[in-house]
């Protein structure tokens, strides 16, 4: 074990179960528009028809399994906490990552608020961090909680000594 007491580990608290249907939600944004032009145009362009909605066919049976399945399992793996040295995560659903960032690293905290997370009352905390590996994001919180670990992190950050730069 590092001196510091540090490990990397699977962090403890869950995001909002509200997550699934944010992560479906947006890809059924992704997929669908594809799939309704290439429809559109089939039905338009009767010489193209086979080339048109062949490939309609094909995405929405690939978008069909993509939003069955990986809102479910990023649900999984998604997971925060915060202790009084460290920030963990773990994000990720096919390339899969723990992160660590010590208190000591912090430089800013931050809370996104996108149109379909304000839809299901849900933010994402950004930590940024002295690190090359970039910020550390949790995705998928529910906003009031997201605004106290926000609070939370900038009291915990400057009674912290060290330097993040």
């Amino acid at each position: 074990m590092p001196e510091d007491g540090l490990r990397l580990r699977p962090p403890r608290n869950r995001v909002e179960r509200r997550a699934i249907a944010w992560w479906t939600a947006q890809a059924l944004a992704l997929v669908l528009p594809p799939v309704i032009v290439l429809v559109v145009l089939g039905i338009l362009i009767a010489p193209a028809r086979f080339w048109l909605l062949l490939p309609a066919v094909l995405i929405a049976v690939l978008g069909a399994v993509y939003t069955a399945v990986m809102p479910q399992w990023r649900y999984r793996v998604h997971r925060w906490e915060i202790t009084d040295d460290a920030v963990y995560t773990s994000a990720g659903w096919l390339r899969q990552e723990w992160r660590i960032a010590p208190m000591s690293r912090i430089q800013t905290v931050d809370t996104v608020r996108g149109p379909l997370q304000q839809l299901f009352d849900l933010s994402s905390v950004t930590v940024t961090t002295a690190s090359a590996a970039g910020p550390l994001s949790i995705d998928g919180m529910d906003r009031e909680q997201a605004a106290a670990v926000v609070e939370q992190l900038t009291t915990a950050t400057q009674a912290t000594p060290g330097d993040a730069t």
